[in-house]
């Protein structure tokens, strides 16, 4: 079959472009900037097209020539710019699957969320369902699917609570008794791909589940102890100091956690499991099962690079601006005079010297902070701190004697400045 993917460079667009490609279907990605080489193993080929410019069904008839099956896995958890919940989640949608009517395609798999239904509260489940009650509405074969939260590598719930699993000191809002029913990745698209070839189940709303819903105290405790890691020490957050913090994280670009993820937390995360279990011909995998031994020991060390690399990252913006302050005058300045004399910097150069230094410290030190891409920053560090330590070195020798190590100590400083460059991700990935 040929398959028409929204959303193949998600998580789940990903995953189920793989396994389509593997059974031998033909696979076209929509992507809003595809390359003029490779694809990827995710789809055969690409086509350009963008929920957020493409709100008309004429937009869409072009690209469904020949299409026996439409895939919609576009979703965004935050808006962001021009990535609008209106746009993305209603206007986009709608647009193709009025688009699909006309051009008789027979099938439509929309990937909606669970919670998207009559008793939804937050704009991102509110936005899901208008286009799928306009999907079901519509004289086509049409299936919405509302997976639960979805575990699996790359996800950015998988992410989160591996992250929080992976703590020495786990905080939880309130006790920990929100009820969660995660479901892994490969049985979602295993689901997905057993909707795709069956064509079963058409004007059906499936929810994707896990075999039994868990609090999440007890998801963190199953995925630590899948991690080999011992048994947690908690911390209870009281519930309005957690909605104070979600307020907060709204003006934290990239952060998955705002008062509409922690509502749709609160609410719960659960439904029924035997619409799940007949797609998949058996039960779907248990959280103890999400990760497994032989994959054990990368899951610790990624679920702990995500809080340690960040906590690396301020420790060294840190450095920086504290550096910077103490130049502009916290340090005695006539002390630094006279260590920039030794270095043959005399006059008027002096302060021109001392004071550019301390502003291209506090510099280094912001960027450090709000940068997204940070490859070029690291360079400048890199080269920043080396040269240093070449103009002490000739002029300053004994520096690298004295007790309290002030250049020793730059040798750890370089390996983690060389460490947050070698795992920067590379520009073609983000």
């Amino acid at each position: 079959m040929k398959v028409l993917v929204c959303g193949a460079t998600g998580f789940i667009g990903r995953h189920l472009g793989r396994s389509l490609l593997r059974s031998g279907h033909m696979v076209v990605a929509v992507m809003r900037h595809p390359s003029n080489g490779p694809v990827g193993d995710f789809a055969s080929h690409a086509v350009t097209g963008d929920f957020s410019r493409d709100m008309s069904a004429a937009d869409w008839l072009p690209r469904l020539t020949g299409v026996d099956v439409v895939v919609n896995a576009v979703g965004i958890l935050r808006e962001r710019g021009a990535q609008r919940f209106e746009r993305l989640h209603v206007r986009g949608p709608i647009a193709l699957f009025d688009a699909c009517v006309q051009a008789g395609v027979p099938r439509v798999v929309q990937i909606s969320a669970l919670g998207a239904d009559e008793h939804a509260q937050s704009a991102f489940h509110l936005s899901k369902r208008v286009a799928d009650e306009h999907l079901l509405s519509l004289p086509l074969a049409g299936t919405v699917v509302q997976p639960s939260l979805v575990y699996g590598p790359g996800g950015a719930s998988a992410a989160l609570f591996a992250l929080l699993a992976s703590l020495p000191l786990i905080p939880l809002p309130g006790r920990g008794d929100q009820p969660v029913q995660p479901v892994h990745i490969d049985d979602v698209v295993q689901a997905l791909q057993a909707l795709i070839e069956r064509e079963t189940d058409a004007g059906q709303r499936l929810p994707l589940v896990g075999p039994h819903p868990l609090a999440l105290r007890e998801l963190i405790v199953r995925l630590r102890a899948g991690m080999r890691l011992p048994p947690p020490r908690w911390f209870a957050v009281p519930l309005p100091l957690v909605r104070a913090a979600a307020a907060v994280a709204e003006h934290v670009s990239g952060l998955p956690f705002d008062r509409q993820t922690l509502q749709m937390l609160e609410r719960g995360n659960t439904a029924p499991a035997e619409s799940t279990q007949r797609l998949l011909g058996r039960p779907a995998r248990p959280a103890e099962s999400f990760i497994d031994m032989e994959h054990a020991a990368g899951a610790r060390v990624q679920a702990r690079l995500a809080w340690l690399l960040p906590l690396l990252r301020l420790s060294i913006a840190l450095v920086w601006i504290v550096t910077g302050l103490l130049s502009f005058g916290l340090y005695p300045v006539q002390d630094s005079y006279a260590l920039l004399a030794r270095l043959g910097i005399t006059g008027a150069l002096a302060p021109l010297m001392l004071y550019g230094a301390a502003a291209l410290d506090l510099a280094l030190g912001v960027a450090t902070l709000v940068l997204r891409r940070r490859v070029l920053l690291w360079w400048m560090q890199i080269a920043l701190m080396l040269g240093y330590m070449v103009l002490i070195t000739w002029a300053l020798p004994e520096f690298w004697l004295h007790p309290f190590g002030p250049i020793l100590k730059n040798l750890p400083m370089l390996a983690a400045v060389a460490l947050l460059l070698a795992l920067e991700e590379p520009r073609w990935n983000t």
